[in-house]
């Protein structure tokens, strides 16, 4: 399970990475061609930076839903449970397991459909706009994020059963802080 974690975290901050750099490229490129410099603008000119848009629209595409997946892995996905959270606690583990079968049941339908939709897709010469890349890959982020998705409810369902626990994602916590503090403690100390 920990290399499926590490690769799903890999997944989403280098797409994201590299759609930060395609875009701050892509801005930089169209401002520095406005420029009236008349050997650097004709050379930015010919340099054509349209496919830079696309490509980040489908690779933001891809990130959502593998992000997506990764939230319902931690816990962050926001809920309202002002009421499950009133229930005895009996009835209220029978919803949360009914929900989380709900979300697997919904993940596991949009996966299938989205992976009958790139089977038929796939069977065409629909290709994008800009990049001309075959349409099938970029759609394939449906059921690929889909099935992610509801395993990772089947995941968390089953570890509820098992422990009672839900994954709780703390919101005020920053990640590396606490050596931070730590060193600045021992800092101070000395």
């Amino acid at each position: 399970m920990k290399f499926l974690d590490h690769l799903e975290e890999w997944l989403i901050a280098s797409l994201m990475g590299a759609a930060t750099f395609i875009i701050f490229v892509a801005v930089v490129h169209r401002y520095l061609a406005g420029l009236p410099i008349p050997v650097v603008q004709d050379f930015l000119i010919q340099i054509n930076t349209s496919w830079a848009q696309e490509l980040c629209i489908y690779m933001f595409v891809w990130m959502a839903k593998f992000g997506a997946a990764y939230g319902v892995r931690t816990g962050i996905h926001v809920g309202v449970d002002v009421l499950i959270n009133r229930m005895n606690p009996r009835w209220r583990d029978r919803f949360i397991v009914f929900g989380l079968a709900a979300g697997a049941l919904f993940t596991g339908i949009v996966g299938t459909l989205g992976a009958s939709f790139v089977w038929s897709i796939g069977h065409t010469d629909q290709t994008s706009a800009d990049m001309e890349i075959p349409m099938w890959l970029v759609y394939l982020a449906v059921p690929l994020g889909s099935y992610l998705m509801c395993f990772r409810f089947l995941q968390v369902m089953v570890h509820f059963i098992k422990t009672g626990a839900l994954p709780k994602h703390d919101h005020s916590h920053v990640e590396g802080l606490d050596d931070e503090l730590t060193a600045e403690e021992k800092g101070a100390k000395a």
